[in-house]
């Protein structure tokens, strides 16, 4: 996968956690903690796709654990959802449609995550 597309990606998976967690928790209480991890990982990754436009390891270290950050944090609200879902507060959106857009950006992360791990740097 070519940079430009994996960090196309990076930055549309990251703002959609972030604007789609405000919307979630909008006046439904939920607790600060759950709002901010979202933020923690989409802004990580959005720091990596931003900084990735003049590559260097350093950059490169950073957007690959932002993707990784994603996965690992997705991981679990998407398994918790789909085996736990009495526990789950699907806050502004049906739990059903919840648990399928966070299983469309689980699977995105990882996606993200093997491909940026074996980019090159001559692409």
């Amino acid at each position: 996968m070519r940079l430009g597309l994996l960090r196309f990606l990076g930055a549309g998976l990251a703002l959609s956690l972030m604007i789609g967690e405000v919307i979630r928790s909008w006046g439904v209480g939920r607790p600060l903690m759950f709002v901010l991890d979202d933020f923690f990982m989409g802004g990580l990754l959005l720091l990596g796709a931003i900084l990735m436009a003049k590559p260097t390891l350093t950059r490169w270290a950073i957007f690959v654990a932002g993707w990784g950050a994603c996965a690992g944090m997705l991981y679990g609200s998407f398994f918790g959802k789909v085996f736990d879902p009495a526990s789950s507060n699907s806050g502004n959106f049906d739990l059903g449609v919840l648990t399928a857009l966070i299983g469309i950006a689980f699977v995105v992360s990882l996606v993200g995550l093997a491909t940026s791990i074996m980019w090159k740097p001559t692409e």
